[in-house]
């Protein structure tokens, strides 16, 4: 009986441990507004390449010349990576055009559709919108 208990408690153990980022995982719909779409064009500060997705950050001047920095979320490194993208494919101070979907909380959080980058060359950005079509 005591192996049994053992073997059921580490099972246990395992499925909760393995289900935790299923768990952290937000859907787009909860996060993101698709009817709120935006394109702007900025300067990389920041590259972090990790999961469940990886993001970027860009600095931008709007139309009156004010700057605004938005983080952009893109898809799972694995996903990219297949598409193409190396952790090297957007360095820091190179210019992007970004397209995506506004955060619903207003603030200056984007899931990105696609990236242009300086060369022109546009890139599949692993929108979390588009992954399950």
């Amino acid at each position: 009986m005591r192996c049994t208990t053992s073997r059921f408690v580490a099972l246990a153990f395992v499925l909760v441990w393995a289900a935790a980022p299923v768990l952290a995982h937000h859907s787009f719909a909860a996060q993101y507004d698709s009817k709120q779409t935006i394109t702007f064009t900025g300067t990389v500060m920041k590259m972090e390449w990790q999961n469940p997705h990886i993001f970027f950050y860009v600095d931008a001047k709007d139309a009156s010349g004010k700057l605004t920095s938005y983080a952009v979320e893109g898809g799972p490194p694995n996903t990219l990576y297949r598409s193409g993208w190396r952790k090297d494919s957007i360095k820091i101070g190179e210019t992007v055009t970004v397209e995506g979907s506004k955060a619903r909380d207003g603030s200056n959080l984007v899931n990105a559709r696609s990236v242009v980058m300086a060369n022109g060359k546009r890139v599949f950005a692993g929108s979390s919108e588009t992954a399950g079509r």
